[in-house]
């Protein structure tokens, strides 16, 4: 395995050094830098807060895993 370093940009990959090869090549592509992307189901990581989900739930008052559980069962 070997790893080489480049940039993404408007759908082109453009690779630090070159590499040559006669045979096709898997690669995987790992964005290091945050990527705001949406999933299929509209939703990115940032749609998610610890901190926003222990405001909504301050003034709860009952086991969130039940309330969970039974959504779930109602759902089936």
């Amino acid at each position: 395995m070997l790893s080489v370093v480049g940039t993404y940009q408007n759908g082109y990959l453009k690779l630090d050094k070159d590499y040559s090869t006669k045979n096709p090549v898997t690669v995987i592509v790992t964005f290091l830098e945050d990527i705001q992307s949406k999933s299929d189901n509209g939703l990115a990581l940032t749609d998610f807060s610890f901190s926003k989900s222990k405001k909504n739930l301050q003034n709860f008052k009952g086991s969130f895993a039940d309330t969970v559980i039974e959504e779930r069962r109602a759902d089936l």
